[in-house]
């Protein structure tokens, strides 16, 4: 495991945010083309990244003033909030992704150091400590900057970023039966382990088509035999 200091993931927060606001594009047709995410739009996907900085600010107000406040007010919010979003003018949506980003940063600059051992519940209904809060606009951010699909790798985030993130997805417990797996990274030496049916299989390459695999993205990745990684159930 790879342990995780609260400026390491505000750094990362930063870097994702800047290279997903960066990448984003004024042009409507580039807007309305499709993301890497199947049957999302480039609209929908910095809707949803808007949205995502305006819940989790949902949470810095409640470390900060310890009144419970969560991400979403109902279970469809969410959708709901990307489903408007995705349908404002140009202008007026890349303004929310930006004062929305922002706001976020601001709120979580101005916490101190008793504030960010408040417990918050994430959407997943997780009680976790505020300090949680950067590592997940910095997953967000990172991640969905790749999801853009406008030239954007895992190869062009930070490898602590990677580890980081390889680290969340293998701790996660599976919600279906999996196969048995090994995961060698060529280029960073880490190494992960995954409990499953059957002989383990190994796969081997750099991390981050590892980091590809295991979010679910489009990767590279064979397993020891050549044959196709299998497949895995969803991240999140």
């Amino acid at each position: 495991m790879h342990p995780r200091a609260l400026a390491q993931t505000r750094r990362w927060a930063v870097l994702g945010t800047d290279l997903f606001t960066r990448a984003v594009s004024d042009d409507e047709d580039w807007l309305r083309a499709a993301s890497g995410l199947p049957e999302w739009s480039r609209r929908q996907l910095v809707a949803h990244v808007a949205a995502n900085a305006d819940a989790l600010g949902n949470l810095v107000h409640w470390a900060a003033t310890g009144e419970p406040t969560p991400m979403y007010p109902t279970p469809h919010t969410r959708a709901a909030e990307i489903a408007r979003g995705s349908e404002l003018p140009c202008p007026d949506l890349l303004a929310w992704l930006r004062l929305s980003a922002d706001g976020l940063a601001d709120a979580m600059a101005a916490l101190d150091g008793r504030q960010w051992k408040t417990s918050v519940v994430t959407a997943q209904s997780r009680t976790v400590a505020a300090t949680e809060i950067p590592w997940l606009r910095a997953r967000e951010v990172c991640v969905h900057s790749v999801d853009l699909a406008h030239g954007i790798t895992f190869a062009d985030l930070p490898a602590d970023f990677l580890a980081a993130l390889c680290d969340d997805v293998v701790a996660k417990p599976a919600t279906a039966p999996r196969p048995a797996l090994v995961l060698e990274a060529t280029d960073s030496g880490d190494r992960w382990v995954l409990p499953g049916n059957e002989s383990p299989i190994t796969l081997a390459g750099s991390l981050h088509q590892i980091t590809a695999y295991l979010t679910g993205r489009p990767n590279h990745l064979t397993s020891d035999d050549a044959s196709p990684p299998p497949v895995l159930g969803p991240w999140l």
